[in-house]
């Protein structure tokens, strides 16, 4: 198993999923002015500070006393490390470097042992091959440096300046590195520019991938992750999660489906959304919650026992439990063993179903949160759209979100939000504690969280069918 030394940037940490391997080099490639000796400097600076873990600045250009100045900015006192044994930053030519290195306990070897280092910061690699034309002599200039750093364990940033003129010999050092991180300045809105890191590869270590906008502060250098926002904690604490039933899902949610939170299934019309429903449904049945379920026109209740017996829930006994209820909208055969169980809506117009609905639905879902039971409620938006309108939903949903959340229950609401419109999808979506997205794009599906209260969301994933329980699995 990996072990991993702490960068000193906690979002970079994240999205190396905990830091730097030990012992690997890793390319840090960017145009100049995009912070590659601030990122450098406040590895080796937290190495020294928290982790106690020694290290050491090479540079071929700038001297340490300008160094040391550049960075007081930042309240780093380098001097004072150095005093301490737990910094150095070292000046000399490549040539002398890499002659030192290979030498038996030449320079290089000393101070390694007497700092016992760990982490090396060399300034640039860039000028380790000026000079040299043959691309073989470069080759193994390149590879000579690898090999020694990691005959030592040494955790090592190659700094390597992006220029025009170069840029071609990128992709041989990227092959030869452990990793490969890339710092880029972007045009934003017309008149800023901002600054992005990307990880392209990291051998032992699972990476979340994408541009990772970051800043130079007071502090140094702060990444913030892409796909993340604030945790909700008004609504994620003391709260417990209740599984989806999908692992990959349930790891984006830190756990599950809070408790006595809104989440909203957006699908286009091609997408197969049926087990993303069944399973969270069937997940929260087995936990021990009732359920109240609005019907979809297409899946009558046969097909809702069948895919329900896949997830290994006998809904007719659920049904005699009186732990489940349906709401139809639609005039269509129900089988006796479930009559006790539907309110039947499908005559009724839209003042009379609210009615119908905060006496015969939240009332029980009300009682039964004073006597401490769970209740999940999967509201069908689609269908009370096509039944109601988009007018009648946006008050209504409102309401109802509020008054569920508030008992204590949890909700699921399936909609279309490209049929609804964007204004009405926007309200609906801040109405929401969650967001899921699925949709389907040529000849694949794919599943995004878009909002959480744990403050996740992610990239597109694949969804893929499966033969076994859940049916489904992200990629």
């Amino acid at each position: 198993m990996n072990s991993y030394t702490t960068t000193g940037i906690e979002g970079l940490d994240f999205i190396l999923s905990g830091g730097f391997p030990v012992g690997s080099s890793i390319l840090l490639d960017g145009a100049p002015g995009t912070g590659k000796t601030i990122l450098g400097m406040q590895f080796l600076y937290n190495g020294a500070i928290n982790n106690i873990e020694s290290g050491i600045y090479i540079t071929f250009e700038e001297f340490p006393d300008q160094i040391y100045k550049e960075l007081t900015t930042f309240g780093w006192d380098l001097k004072q490390l150095e005093k301490e044994n737990k910094l150095r930053v070292i000046c000399m030519s490549p040539e002398v470097l890499l002659e030192q290195m290979k030498q038996p306990n030449g320079l290089f070897e000393q101070i390694i042992k007497e700092l016992n280092c760990k982490r090396v910061v060399i300034d640039s690699l860039n000028l380790l091959h000026f000079g040299i034309e043959d691309q073989v002599e470069k080759r193994k200039a390149v590879y000579t440096l690898r090999n020694i750093l990691r005959k030592y364990s040494l955790t090592s940033l190659l700094i390597h300046e992006q220029t025009s003129i170069i840029r071609e010999e990128i992709p041989f050092v990227s092959y030869v590195v452990d990793g490969v991180i890339k710092l880029s300045l972007q045009d934003h809105q017309t008149i800023y520019r901002k600054r992005t890191l990307e990880v392209l590869k990291m051998r032992g270590c699972k990476i979340k991938e994408g541009e990772h906008i970051y800043r130079i502060t007071n502090e140094g250098i702060h990444l913030v992750p892409a796909l993340s926002m604030f945790e909700d904690t008004v609504v994620t604490e003391n709260q417990t999660n209740i599984s989806t039933g999908i692992s990959s899902l349930d790891r984006l949610l830190l756990g599950g489906i809070p408790s006595g939170t809104a989440f909203i299934l957006d699908t286009n019309s091609k997408a197969n959304y049926k087990y993303f429903v069944a399973s969270i449904i069937t997940s929260r049945i087995k936990s021990g919650e009732k359920v109240v379920l609005i019907l979809s026109n297409l899946m009558n209740l046969l097909e809702l026992e069948h895919i329900y017996h896949l997830y290994g829930v006998d809904l007719e006994k659920v049904v005699k439990q009186e732990k489940i209820y349906f709401i139809e909208h639609y005039d269509r055969p129900i089988p006796e063993a479930y009559e006790s169980a539907v309110i039947k809506v499908n005559q009724m117009g839209n003042e009379e179903y609210k009615q119908t609905i905060r006496e015969k639905v939240d009332a029980i879902v009300l009682r039964g949160a004073e006597r401490g039971e769970k209740w999940f409620v999967f509201h069908d938006l689609n269908t009370i759209v096509s039944q109601r309108g988009k007018d009648f939903v946006k008050t209504y949903f409102t309401e109802e979100v509020a008054f569920i959340t508030s008992a204590g229950a949890s909700l699921l609401a399936l909609s279309n939000f490209t049929e609804i419109g964007a204004e009405t999808a926007s309200f609906l979506e801040r109405t929401c504690n969650g967001v899921f997205q699925t949709w389907v794009d040529g000849n694949y599906q794919y599943f995004q969280l878009k909002k959480s209260p744990q403050g996740n969301m992610s990239q597109p994933l694949l969804v893929e069918n499966i033969q076994s329980n859940p049916f489904i699995r992200l990629i």
